[in-house]
């Protein structure tokens, strides 16, 4: 809270926008009468947009009723166990391109790009009140509007700005369709993709071609902008390509090419692991697994917020035979050997246990206090957390007769290449169409945002030398397996 750091905010709605002003609070009283105080009495200009998004403001415009299972928002949803505070929430929604962001039904968050229900409620909700907090208010929701900035000449709406590429060999077949617009602007283009339900808007000067993600235009090859710095002819500030060389968007439109998922029709051959120390994106490998064969994932363990989420196989026993691969941190002789083969997911130690302190102390998408970053707990954690990280990847290269080992930031980098890998590896057959559709959704929805970095390395040089004395274990263990080594960055350098 702003009070702990000496200070206080009162919000005031102005019919459109809500703002917090922030003034002095010294030995207990305010610098002014807070019950007698407008903008304008304030007398300097300490004032911010509620919840200031990184790409722009949210507008409060309700209260709504329902449930967790009857949404009003209903795109995507966000069930954290930890403190999911308004601002978390609005900032999650707005940096995924979503009009709406609501935040209730027992610290659920819920972004959406239209309202399912009319509000039945006149009154504010309890969660308006204060924008730092969690909302456990369990019938109710507090739904904003995040007016998303226009400052980017790359930015329109709710969509993402994919880059510069070139024209495909046949646009016939790249995209199922083509309009010409001699008024050409970024938006005309946009607007049109999306009423056609498509998911890529493309401008090539004065044509607009919208589709998906296709091998004929897989958006693997991005060109530099400079190629793409022509204006539109219905917007000069605007950039809208060329013939050869095409500004592609990413509209609001879902791809939905991959989202079906299903059990498995048959019992597996063998019974497969997806292991990863805590911390390692073990989640967010499984959205991206599940999008990309179709088959649902499960789950050594059970957590209710996934299910709820939609992993579906979260409530399955682990030996069900029902799932494609099964979670688990586990790391003993017995558990590991319980399984016939295994992928092992492998995250850069110094950004696992920032994660992992993240999720620990706030949650599976909040972010620990400040000041236990700066005390004895984080460095407790370092201490016991390091060696935990090493001797689990030890343990998996030790004991599992069938292993294959996928690193986090090279998934990251080139995930078609490594997805495919995952999925041959898994004894499926390919789908380009459904590995490109997961290019397109790869974030999922159990992902921090990104917003709330620490401006400061809270390693010490101690620390540090420990850690890279324990991937240096690591990636000898490695090689004696004839397994892909750690990549570079991972060595304290």
């Amino acid at each position: 809270m702003l009070s702990n750091w000496g200070w206080k905010y009162v919000l005031f709605y102005d019919g459109r926008t809500v703002f917090f002003y922030i003034f002095p609070w010294i030995n207990g009283w305010y610098h002014c009468n807070v019950y007698d105080i407008t903008p304008a009495k304030l007398g300097f200009p300490w004032f911010f947009p509620l919840s200031h998004t990184a790409r722009g403001q949210a507008v409060y415009i309700g209260c709504y009723t329902g449930s967790s299972s009857e949404q009003v928002l209903q795109d995507t949803c966000f069930l954290d166990d930890g403190e999911m505070t308004v601002i978390q929430c609005q900032s999650s929604c707005a940096e995924r391109g979503y009009q709406y962001a609501g935040h209730g039904f027992g610290r659920g968050c819920y972004c959406g790009h239209a309202i399912q229900k009319p509000n039945t409620i006149q009154s504010n909700c309890y969660c308006w009140e204060d924008p730092a907090s969690a909302c456990t208010e369990t019938n109710r929701l507090t739904i904003y509007h995040l007016e998303l900035s226009q400052d980017s000449p790359y930015n329109y709406k709710n969509t993402i700005f994919k880059g510069c590429f070139k024209t495909p060999d046949n646009s016939t077949k790249a995209f199922p369709l083509i309009a010409l617009m001699p008024a050409m602007t970024v938006g005309k283009c946009v607007d049109f993709c999306t009423e056609k339900k498509l998911s890529l808007a493309v401008l090539a000067g004065q044509q607009c071609l919208c589709g998906f993600s296709t091998v004929h235009f897989p958006l693997h090859a991005q060109e530099n902008m400079k190629r793409c710095l022509y204006h539109c002819p219905g917007q000069s500030h605007e950039n809208c390509g060329t013939q050869m060389y095409n500004v592609v968007y990413q509209t609001e439109v879902q791809d939905n090419r991959c989202t079906d998922r299903s059990f498995l029709f048959a019992q597996p051959k063998q019974l497969m692991a997806l292991a990863s120390f805590p911390g390692s994106g073990n989640t967010w490998a499984r959205h991206l697994i599940e999008l990309a064969t179709g088959f649902y994932t499960g789950s050594y363990y059970f957590d209710r917020s996934l299910y709820e989420k939609g992993f579906k196989g979260e409530k399955d026993n682990w030996k069900s035979g029902r799932t494609i691969c099964i979670k688990t941190h586990e790391k003993g002789k017995q558990e590991i050997e319980a399984f016939d083969s295994g992928i092992l997911l492998i995250r850069n130690p110094y950004r696992t246990l920032m994660a992992e302190f993240n999720r620990k102390y706030g949650g599976h998408i909040g972010f620990a206090p400040m000041l236990l970053w700066k005390g004895e707990t984080w460095a407790k954690f370092v201490e016991v957390y390091a060696d935990l990280w090493a001797s689990h990847t030890l343990a998996w290269l030790n004991y599992s007769e069938q292993l294959y080992v996928v690193y986090y930031e090279e998934l990251k980098r080139d995930m078609f290449i490594h997805l495919r890998g995952l999925v041959l590896f898994l004894g499926l057959p390919l789908s380009v169409d459904r590995l490109l559709c997961t290019e397109s959704q790869k974030s999922g929805t159990f992902k921090r945002s990104g917003l709330l970095k620490l401006e400061y390395d809270p390693f010490t040089a101690d620390m540090r030398t420990s850690i890279d004395y324990l991937v240096k274990r690591v990636d000898l263990a490695l090689r004696a397996k004839n397994l892909t080594r750690v990549p570079d960055e991972y060595h304290l350098r």
